[in-house]
């Protein structure tokens, strides 16, 4: 990746059990904001998706993009741009490490976007930060509390 922007965030989960809600993508709806919908369009050979289709809706920016993953066990996963409308590039990666007993895991977010409108470095670093943020609360909130545990939240407040 050329100029990109990361963040770290220590999650109260094993690597596998975050990678496994970071590789299951039919939930990114259900956790992430801006994503609304995927669809995997390729299966490897490991079972993990190989091409994702993404629609997005973040505010003032919509698009559906295609994108290529790569998996290292549950140690990395990254991605690089197919297609799409509005990008002319994405690169981007999620690298695990145990922290302590393995018991926690330091999740790292790399993340290059190149769009095909005119835009200055400094606001593109700015968007690639807080989409950077978002997607990493969004994956703490997602995997120490799981879905089950959620319902249970909103019933007991009702």
């Amino acid at each position: 990746m050329a100029e990109h922007t990361r963040s770290s965030i220590t999650i109260d989960a094993t690597p596998a059990e975050v990678m496994g809600v970071i590789s299951d993508f039919a939930k990114y709806p259900e956790w992430t904001g801006e994503v609304k919908e995927a669809e995997i369009l390729k299966v490897g050979p490991d079972g993990r998706a190989e091409q994702v289709k993404l629609v997005l809706d973040a505010g003032a920016i919509k698009d559906a993009h295609t994108l290529a993953y790569t998996w290292e066990g549950d140690r990395m996963c990254s991605w690089s741009l197919v297609k799409s409308q509005m990008l002319r590039s994405l690169d981007g990666s999620y690298s695990l490490a145990p922290v302590g007993d393995g018991s926690h895991t330091e999740v790292t977010y790399q993340l290059a976007v190149d769009v095909k409108i005119p835009m200055l470095g400094m606001i593109k670093r700015k968007a690639e930060k807080v989409i950077i943020d978002r997607a990493l609360s969004g994956l703490k909130k997602r995997v120490e509390t799981p879905p089950a545990q959620d319902a249970a939240a909103e019933a007991e407040q009702s």
